[in-house]
């Protein structure tokens, strides 16, 4: 018996056995570790590639989005660089946010994502950007090529969540610093800077 390809004996690793996607840095894989029905955060855990329950909520906010990272990618020198004030890259896969008609309520699953986006946020001084994607596909957001395409307030829910989520005072949120939200063409060299970065990291 002959297996189809590619054929995977063992479950691949989400950040280092998957790919980047079908058309990096335009159309990436995205893996979920978050869906906006959470009330616990969850993370992958970097060495058995399963997802950790991190933490309860320590607020009442919920991602507004699919919350996940891109495969291969690793935020370093080069994704610091594109970070104005940044003095690392936080040593973690790229962060995006996918934007989806219908509920999705399963997290770690696998998905395609359009980049339209991303938002440059400084956490502790580490560039921790979030990119945003729409589903690809997707019926309702299908002619969103521009992150100026999205509906403000969803694009100011965004921000808001990632300027709080961690925070239940507002000293802690002084660590936290979200400027502008960047467009597409942006976010794509943020993604190539990933994954040059994942290479000089980990190789082929």
């Amino acid at each position: 018996m002959s297996f189809p390809e590619p054929f995977y004996r063992w479950r691949p690793h989400p950040w280092h056995g998957l790919d980047a996607g079908p058309n990096p840095p335009e159309l990436v894989q995205a893996y979920i570790e978050l869906t906006p029905f959470d009330r616990v955060k969850y993370e992958l855990d970097k060495q058995t590639g399963y997802l950790r329950v991190d933490r309860p909520n320590r607020t009442s906010a919920f991602s507004p989005t699919l919350y996940g990272f891109v495969p291969r990618t690793f935020c370093g020198k080069r994704v610091q660089d594109l970070m104005p004030g940044a003095k690392a890259g936080d040593g973690d896969p790229l962060d995006i946010c996918v934007i989806s008609e219908r509920p999705i309520t399963n997290p770690e699953i696998i998905l395609k994502a359009r980049v339209v986006g991303g938002l440059p946020m400084l956490d502790n001084d580490e560039a921790d950007d979030k990119i945003i994607g729409v589903l690809a596909n997707d019926a309702m957001w299908g002619e969103v090529k521009e992150v100026e395409d999205l509906p403000k307030v969803l694009v100011d829910r965004l921000r808001h969540y990632f300027s709080i989520y961690k925070s239940l005072t507002p000293e802690e949120a002084a660590k936290v610093r979200i400027d502008h939200v960047y467009g597409r063409e942006h976010a794509l060299k943020v993604i190539e800077a990933a994954m040059a970065d994942y290479l000089e990291e980990f190789g082929e």
